[in-house]
C-alpha cells in the first residue's frame, strides 16, 4: 500500500466519522420527539480501502407502527363515547338523589297513593299535580340535554373533518418530499418520522390503515377501506346541521364523495373520533331520547281518562298528562319522536295555570263526559286508587327503544338508568382496555425504532476512538513523508 493509497483511506474515514457523530447527535436530540426513530448510518467500502457513508436509513417497524395506530383510532372513538354518556348521566345523576325521571316516577305514585288515603286534603292534591309537574320538567330537560349533546357531537365532527383536511394537506406535501428525496438518494429520514406523526394524527380522528409502495410513497385508506390519500389528499366533506330536535337527522360525512358515516353508509367507518360522534349522534342519543319519549308516552296512557257519561261515546283523552297531539291519544305501543319534550301537565288540573288540583281525584280534565265523581264527593277516592294501580300495570313499548317491550313505567324507567349506566361502564373499560393497547404499542415500537441515549453515547465512545487512531494513522503518514523528504534532499 502507498502512503498516498494510506493518507486517502484515513481521510475518508475522518470523513464517515465526521458524519456518523453527526448523526449520534441528531439521534440525541429527537429523543424526547414522539415516534422519532433512530437513524443509521450505512458505511461502504470503496476500491482502495477506503470508507464513504452510502446512505442514511432509520430502525423501523411497519407491523407495530400499524397496531399502534389501530389502538389509537380505537381509543380516541371510545373516549368520545364515554365523554357522551357522562354528559348523559346527568340527566339520571344518582337515583338516590331522587332527581332522576324514574325516581321522580316513584315519588308521583307516592303522592298519589298520599293523596287517596286523603281525598279530602286541598294539599295533597296540589302536592301530587306539583309531582306530575317535575315529572314533566324532568322529561323535558332530559330532552333538552340529549338534543344539545346531538348538536355538539354535530359541531364536533365539523370540527374534526376540518381537522382530517388539514392533516392530508400536509401530509401531502410531507409524502411528496420523501418520493422526491428518495428518488434523488437524499436523506428523507426525518420526513418519514414527520409522515409517521401525521399518521398518528390523522388515525385519532378515523381508523386508517397503509399501504408503501416505490419510492416510499404510500398511499393511505379509512379502515373501511376508502382511500384518504394516494398522491393527492383526497376531500373529506361534511355540512353541519345548526338546529337540533329529536326528530333531526344530521348529515353524513363524504370522503372523495364516498358516505363513511351515518344510515345507510355502505363503507361506514369503524374507529377513530368521527365514528364515536357518529355513533353518539345517531345511534346513542336518539336510543336515549326513544326511551325518554317512550316513558312520556306510558303516563299520557296510565293518566288517560274514559269517558264516563251513560252512553260512551267519546274515545279516551289525556288526563293529567298531555301533549301537543291531544286530544287524541298516543297509539299503544308505538313511539312518537320527540313526545318527552313536549309532554306537560294539562292546565285545567294544574293550579299554577289556573286549574282545579282537585279534578285528579274527580276527573273531568278532558272534559265533562270523563268526570268520575258528578257528584262531586270529598271522600272519593275510586278514581286515584285506579291511576295508583294504571301506574303498576304492564303495558306495551316500542322495541325502538332498546328495552324490554313489556313492563310498567317505572320498571321501564329504571331499566333505562340500567342501560344508561350499563353502557357507561362498558364503554369506560373498554376505553381503559384500549388507552392501556395503545401505551403499550408505543412502548414496543419506541423500544424497537426509537432512540436509547445509553447506546449513543456507546456509539460516540466508539467514534472517539475511531477518530483518535485515523488521526495516529494521518499522523504516522506525514511523519514518514517528512522522512522521506528529508532523506531524498
Amino acid at each position: 500500500m502507498t502512503l498516498t493509497a494510506a493518507l486517502h483511506i484515513a481521510r475518508s474515514g475522518l470523513a464517515v466519522t465526521s458524519g456518523r457523530t453527526a448523526l449520534v447527535s441528531r439521534n440525541v436530540v429527537g429523543a424526547g420527539e414522539v415516534l422519532s426513530s433512530r437513524k443509521i448510518a450505512n458505511v461502504v467500502t470503496g476500491p482502495g480501502g477506503g470508507v464513504h457513508l452510502a446512505s442514511i436509513t432509520r430502525a423501523s417497524d411497519s407491523a407495530l407502527l400499524a397496531h399502534m395506530l389501530a389502538a389509537n383510532s380505537a381509543a380516541g372513538q371510545q373516549k368520545t363515547v364515554v365523554d357522551a354518556l357522562d354528559r348523559l348521566d346527568a340527566t339520571v345523576l344518582d337515583p338516590e338523589l331522587e332527581a332522576s325521571p324514574a325516581a321522580l316516577i316513584g315519588k308521583l305514585t307516592e303522592a298519589i297513593q298520599l293523596y287517596a288515603s286523603v281525598p279530602h286534603d286541598v294539599v295533597a292534591a296540589q302536592s301530587a299535580v306539583a309531582a306530575a309537574n317535575d315529572v314533566a320538567r324532568a322529561l323535558n330537560s332530559a330532552t333538552d340535554t340529549v338534543q344539545s349533546m346531538r348538536q355538539q357531537a354535530d359541531a364536533d365532527i365539523a370540527s374534526s373533518v376540518d381537522r382530517l383536511n388539514q392533516l392530508l394537506a400536509q401530509f401531502e406535501a410531507v409524502n411528496t418530499a420523501i418520493v422526491d428525496g428518495t428518488r434523488r438518494g437524499a436523506d428523507v429520514t426525518d420526513y418519514l418520522d414527520a409522515r409517521d406523526r401525521l399518521l398518528l394524527s390523522i388515525s385519532e380522528e378515523v381508523g386508517i390503515r397503509t399501504v408503501v409502495r416505490s419510492n416510499n410513497d404510500m398511499v393511505v385508506y379509512t379502515d373501511s377501506g376508502v382511500t384518504l390519500f394516494e398522491t393527492k389528499a383526497r376531500s373529506v366533506t361534511f355540512e353541519r346541521t345548526h338546529i337540533y330536535s329529536p326528530a333531526t337527522v344530521g348529515n353524513a360525512v363524504f370522503i372523495d364523495g364516498v358516505q363513511v358515516t351515518g344510515r345507510p353508509g355502505g363503507m361506514a367507518i369503524g374507529s377513530g373520533r368521527l365514528a364515536g360522534l357518529a355513533s353518539i349522534r345517531d345511534e346513542i342519543a336518539t336510543t336515549y331520547q326513544s326511551q325518554l319519549d317512550e316513558i312520556a308516552r306510558g303516563l299520557i296512557e296510565a293518566f288517560a281518562e274514559s269517558d264516563q257519561s251513560a252512553t260512551p261515546a267519546l274515545p279516551d283523552a289525556p288526563g293529567l298528562f298531555t301533549y301537543p297531539g291531544a286530544p287524541a291519544m298516543p297509539a299503544t305501543g308505538s313511539l312518537i319522536v320527540g313526545l318527552a319534550g313536549t309532554i306537560s301537565v294539562s292546565a285545567s288540573v294544574d293550579p299554577a295555570q289556573g286549574g282545579t288540583a282537585s279534578k285528579l281525584r274527580d276527573g273531568g280534565i278532558a272534559g265533562g263526559a270523563y268526570d268520575y265523581n258528578p257528584g262531586g264527593a270529598a271522600s272519593f277516592s275510586g278514581r286515584l286508587q285506579e291511576l295508583v294501580d294504571r301506574m303498576g300495570e304492564q303495558r306495551a313499548f316500542d322495541p325502538a327503544a332498546g328495552l324490554t317491550t313489556f313492563s310498567t313505567i317505572s320498571g321501564f324507567a329504571a331499566s333505562s338508568v340500567a342501560w344508561l349506566q350499563e353502557g357507561r361502564a362498558v364503554a369506560s373499560a373498554e376505553a381503559d382496555y384500549r388507552t392501556t393497547l395503545f401505551e403499550r404499542s408505543s412502548e414496543a415500537l419506541s423500544n424497537a425504532t426509537g432512540v436509547n441515549l445509553d447506546e449513543e453515547m456507546m456509539t460516540l465512545l466508539e467514534l472517539e476512538r475511531s477518530y483518535q487512531a485515523t488521526s495516529r494513522l494521518i499522523t504516522v503518514v506525514d511523519e514518514m513523508f517528512r522522512a522521506l523528504l528529508a532523506a531524498a534532499g
